[in-house]
């Protein structure tokens, strides 16, 4: 359930300075100013493993409605509903039908308010109240995990502060984050799938543009999950980005440390590192290739909690099956290589990773993945994708093979 919840505090930000405005604004462009966006995403999702759940057969459609206003004075708001309804059988587990059967495909049917915010923009950056969308930086660490058909969305306050042109102070205070599995829970839900994360939890990021050849990001992040696999995923997580473009290669550089916090019964003491470079080739036909080694720390003596990214888009990273949504107790080591190009009018991407444990010698398995997609020119806004993600188990999991296809609408 929506649980507005903008105090007076709150609403004070956001109306800080409109008082002292040098000219008046007609309150009418708040509505002559809005616009309506409509977008529908219809999914097949096949999914095999080699165990004995059956295969699972999902045809889901995303139907969203956004309503957004004008501004007056900086301020504006937001509304936006989604939809989530299952077409045909359903002949899948999305973790809250009851179909235990069958493999995951986790795009519970229902109806949802994705977001409902008011903001206020002035000259130095932004305070945003209410329920919203947050990706920081790459989402390794937050993000809204749009893959899935109900994104991830966190009620609270965020506010970014801009006192340089090249620097941005980001800061957000998450008392719920509505995850992906909503919007309800029932008997079927499972201490790691609630529909509602309650707590409170602390983002803190800073970023400096010094060139194009260098940014760096500091952040910490201070995760309080009550309710979340019982409070094990609660921590706190410190780290520096750098990244940019040299000569044309694109590289990045990243190290994380992550303990315990809000009374996680675990004590964790893990590190994150990532290494990564790419490069695109404008005379083969703007052929990108890219490589990089990212590595979550586990625990050589089953002590302590691996390093994990609970509010992660996680499909982002370590492979399009989701092998890896949950670290290992031995982490990971992710080896990875691929690239995408443009190819008959749209773009062909495809990668292959090697995983292995951080603690100990266990080859997991290794994964392949491609996908194509593209604009389809009879009708304006609408787009198709085709994926498909093969993953070969070795000392982890099992074979798996998933297979998307995807048309969207937007408007």
């Amino acid at each position: 359930m929506f649980k507005p919840q903008l105090s007076a505090l709150s609403a004070a930000l956001l109306l800080a300075g409109i008082a002292g405005q040098a000219h008046a604004e007609d309150l009418s462009q708040l509505w002559e100013g809005g616009k309506v966006g409509i977008d529908a995403r219809y999914r097949y999702e096949h999914v095999d493993e080699d165990n004995s759940k059956n295969n699972a057969n999902a045809q889901t459609l995303r139907t969203r409605i956004t309503l957004q206003s004008g501004k007056w004075y900086g301020l504006s708001a937001l509304v936006e509903g989604d939809n989530v309804s299952r077409i045909g059988s359903d002949n899948y587990n999305d973790t809250r039908n009851g179909q235990g059967q069958y493999s995951i495909v986790a795009d519970p049917d229902g109806s949802e308010v994705n977001q409902a915010l008011l903001r206020y923009d002035y000259s130095m950056g932004n305070v945003v109240v209410g329920r919203q969308r947050i990706n920081l930086d790459n989402q390794r660490f937050v993000g809204g995990v749009a893959w899935r058909q109900n994104e991830q969305t966190y009620d609270g306050a965020l506010t970014q502060f801009k006192p340089l042109d090249n620097l941005t102070l980001t800061y957000a205070y998450i008392d719920q984050v509505n995850t992906l599995f909503g919007p309800d829970d029932n008997r079927f839900t499972a201490a790691g799938n609630p529909a509602n994360i309650d707590g409170h939890s602390h983002l803190m990021n800073a970023q400096y543009v010094f060139a194009p050849e260098l940014t760096v990001t500091a952040y910490r992040y201070m995760l309080g999950l009550d309710n979340l696999a019982n409070r094990t995923q609660s921590s706190t997580t410190n780290g520096l980005r750098l990244n940019g473009t040299v000569a044309g290669v694109t590289y990045a550089a990243e190290y994380a440390s992550q303990s315990e916090y809000a009374s996680n019964p675990k004590n964790i003491d893990a590190d994150y590192y990532l290494v990564e470079a790419g490069y695109t080739f404008k005379d083969l036909n703007s052929l990108m290739l890219k490589g990089g080694y990212e590595v979550l720390e586990g625990d050589k003596d089953n002590s302590k909690g691996a390093f994990q990214t609970p509010l992660a888009t996680k499909h982002m990273f370590q492979g399009w099956a989701d092998i890896f949504l949950a670290t290992p107790q031995g982490g990971v080591k992710d080896a990875y290589f691929g690239g995408s190009m443009p190819l008959l009018g749209g773009n062909v991407q495809s990668w292959y990773h090697d995983f292995r444990a951080e603690a100990g010698s266990s080859h997991y398995g290794d994964e392949f993945n491609v996908a194509y997609g593209r604009p389809l020119p009879w009708v304006k806004g609408l787009s198709a994708l085709v994926k498909y993600a093969d993953y070969n188990a070795d000392d982890y999991a099992v074979d798996t093979q998933k297979l998307w296809v995807q048309l969207q609408y937007t408007y």
